[in-house]
């Protein structure tokens, strides 16, 4: 329905920057957060693993590590560590954000383990995950099948904030589907990746470590009483007393936070449960944390690797991935990771807490060589499925496919009113959207409907007859919206067109009386026209006492229209008057050094505040407002703008929290079009051009030139998806989000044609 117009005609060399995306990079850059060597734990050694593979498979990878630590100075950690992350400290979490953030970083991918991250069930983590926009992958290694209160709502925040969940199990897979309420698509099955080396050298290995002449059995992790050593330990007598040369090797220093609690207690009552039962002779104890390559060469002097968990709980083990892929028979207890891995003959699988059924199992394959031999042929064959190779090729994919593609602005094109049309009745427009069915449960508001009025005053002829028709609908609507007895709009109203309120907020007001200024200047009919004076003239008086900034602001653009019309008008003269002072004497109140603005936090509609401040500037001839407005209009338009030079808004998350760095989710369509309505404002007072490049790139948002590469809006129709959250597109097609791509659409013509 709007005239087609060329954009290129505004942008040069010198400020293509500012138009959107950047040319894209020829290498990916992932931010890696987790473990890291030599930190002493299993995720440290894990994302190291991740870091080596990657970077083998992709040399043109560029990959940030963000290394867990409990507090600054404890690990000196590995060069490839970027910057360290101190679990219990929430600045060191928002220091990361903001580093991830400024890097570019093009991925996020976390290692998650409770007990890695400060905060109750380690949600401190939240606080990072929340800041930044990039896409992010979670590795799960513990899904737990039944989490605790705070285990559970950490839980679905990730799931909430993740583009992919990685988990190493089936079982994880369906846990996070039946218990968290994750969607089928956004999990995705990786097995814990192992080295790749040859078959059957265990006789070699044996000789390196003084084994030789031994059966051995093998247990590697740091020392917990959730391993099940002890049963292990108690059936030795019976496997000793048939395999004499059989000797069991329990390898892993003790647990740290076991340790600093209980010292080596446990361990030593191990010890003297061995010398009860007479074998303590046939344990040998290596109590240390090994190097990786240290561990794999210690696996490999094993004939029978034996995990005896005694719960089912264990998601994952990376020793017995590392036992199997080295061609060890494996005996072990059933817990998830251990049936899917050991299925269909691959390995042994016993009951939890039977010293007796791991006594048989591991003596009949003592006593059977041949069928020990298969066995670790079996598990071998089974492993050549999981070696880094093959692991980095399916992270390698994961990362591309879960990488933002930068889109070029299309040409401007025409667009449609037909998506408008489908939420619109004969008593206004229906405030939201199951996809694109109108949803009659929450029928109208006088905020859509004020919103939909001033955009029929804006649509071309090409929009007759619906234009018209539509807009005596939405007056209808705003008319009946009036509470005379309580001096207020009403604002909310059923599908049976029952007022479900006799008042409405302050911002329903603000913005109703905003619209009665604006028709009352752009209105199609002379009709028209003098009903919105006439009902300003009886309405805006409300507005008065205010005490919303951005209530505040929506009466003031109103008073600005309205004194375009009759410059004389007292009371317009005195909302624009008080308003301009209420936001002067709030910004100087709250003003810092970094936070130049009229609210100690930002919400909604943004620039309608500096926006309605420049406006009132130019109508009062007041230099202190216009400077005002301009001031606050530069800082929040560079807190919306993203490290890669699109529009970023502020993010629904970042509603209410106190002078902090805007958070990037959800991002709603409203905040496009107040942006380009201020940049025209600022347009108008200084004529520069940088103000329609600003408009050019937040115009650009809806067509794929933010923080998801998503598509917003549809211009053949002229419809609009409710926003953009972590995982993509709000399929939603609201009313307030398809009038603000409609009115952000008629405001960017506007400002381009008086600009060409």
């Amino acid at each position: 329905m709007y005239e087609v117009l060329d954009r290129t005609l505004f942008e040069d060399d010198s400020v293509s920057a500012l138009n959107g995306w950047t040319a894209p990079r020829a290498a990916t850059r992932l931010a890696l957060i987790g473990g890291f060597t030599p930190r002493r734990c299993g995720i440290a050694t894990f994302t190291a693993d991740i870091h080596a593979s990657l970077m083998t498979a992709s040399p043109d990878l560029a990959i940030d590590v963000y290394a867990m630590t409990p507090e600054p100075g404890h690990t000196a950690f590995d060069p490839a560590v970027t910057a360290t992350i101190s679990e219990n400290d929430t600045a060191s979490y928002s220091s990361a954000a903001h580093a991830i953030s400024e890097s570019g970083a093009d991925v996020v991918w976390l290692q998650h383990e409770f007990g890695l991250f400060g905060g109750l069930a380690g949600d401190m983590i939240l606080g990072l995950i929340d800041q930044i926009a990039a896409p992010l992958i979670i590795t799960l290694h513990t899904v737990l099948p039944h989490p605790n209160g705070d285990q559970r709502r950490v839980m679905q925040r990730l799931i909430a904030r993740a583009s992919k969940l990685v988990v190493m199990s089936q079982r994880s897979c369906e846990l996070l589907i039946s218990v968290y309420g994750a969607d089928k698509d956004q999990v995705i099955l990786i097995e814990h990746g192992v080295p790749d080396r040859p078959f059957g050298r265990s006789e070699e290995y044996k000789a390196k470590f003084g084994f030789t002449g031994h059966d051995i059995l093998m247990t590697f992790g740091l020392l917990s009483p959730g391993k099940g050593i002890e049963g292990v330990i108690l059936a030795l007598p019976a496997i000793v007393e048939d395999h004499p040369n059989a000797l069991y090797c329990i390898v892993g220093a003790t647990h740290p936070n076991l340790l600093a609690r209980e010292g080596e207690g446990y361990r030593e009552g191990l010890k003297a449960l061995a010398v009860s039962l007479g074998v303590d002779t046939h344990i040998r104890w290596i109590d240390e944390f090994l190097d990786t390559e240290d561990l794999l060469d210690l696996i490999e002097a094993a004939d029978i690797y034996v995990t005896p968990y005694p719960g089912a709980g264990q998601s994952t083990s990376g020793t017995l991935s590392y036992a199997v892929a080295l061609g060890k028979a494996v005996v072990s207890t059933p817990y998830v990771h251990a049936t899917e891995l050991l299925a269909d003959d691959h390995g042994i699988i016993i009951p939890f807490n039977d010293s007796a059924a791991i006594a048989t199992e591991i003596g009949a394959l003592l006593d059977d060589p041949i069928r020990l031999l298969a066995l670790q042929k079996r598990a071998y064959s089974r492993g050549r499925a999981m070696i880094w190779p093959a692991f980095a090729a399916r992270c390698l994919g994961l990362i591309s496919a879960t990488q933002i593609r930068p889109k070029a602005a299309p040409a401007f094109v025409a667009v449609g009113i037909s998506g408008l049309l489908r939420i619109c009745d004969n008593t206004g427009i229906l405030q939201h959207s199951i996809h694109s069915v109108p949803d009659r449960a929450h029928g109208y508001c006088v905020d859509d409907n004020a919103r939909a009025l001033m955009l029929m005053n804006r649509l071309g002829a090409a929009a007759e007859p619906h234009r018209s028709r539509l807009a005596t609908t939405f007056a209808a609507f705003v008319q009946s919206a009036w509470n005379a007895d309580a001096g207020e709009f009403r604002n909310f109203m059923g599908y049976g067109r029952n007022w479900l309120e006799d008042v409405g907020s302050e911002d329903s007001c603000g913005r109703t009386i905003w619209a009665l200024g604006a028709t009352a200047l752009e209105g199609q009919t002379p009709g028209l026209q003098h009903w919105a004076r006439d009902l300003f003239d009886q309405t805006a008086a409300s507005a008065l006492d205010f005490g919303s900034p951005r209530a505040v602001a929506f009466a003031m653009l109103g008073a600005d229209y309205r004194l375009t019309v009759s410059p004389d008008d007292a009371t317009a003269l005195q909302v624009l008057e008080k308003g301009a002072g209420t936001l002067l004497s709030l910004f100087a109140q709250t003003r810092r050094p970094d936070w130049a603005w009229f609210e100690s936090m930002l919400a909604y509609d943004n620039a309608r505040v500096p926006e309605a401040m420049i406006r009132a500037g130019i109508r009062l001839a007041r230099a202190d407002v216009t400077e005002c407005g301009i001031e606050t209009l530069r800082w929040i338009n560079d807190q919306q703008i993203a490290p890669a030079g699109h529009f970023r808004p502020i993010g629904s998350d970042s509603f209410g929290a106190q002078y902090e760095t805007p958070r990037p989710f959800d991002q709603q369509p409203v905040e496009i079009w107040a942006a380009i309505d201020a940049y025209a404002a600022a347009y108008d007072v200084t004529g520069d051009a940088i103000w329609v490049h600003h408009a050019n790139r937040a115009y650009d948002w809806f067509s794929g030139a933010n923080d998801r590469g998503v598509v917003v809006a549809d211009p053949i129709t002229g419809t609009c998806r409710d926003g953009i959250n972590p995982r993509g597109l709000n399929l939603n097609e609201g009313a307030e989000s398809v009038l603000a791509y409609q009115l952000a659409t008629c405001s960017f013509m506007s400002l381009l044609t008086k600009s060409r």
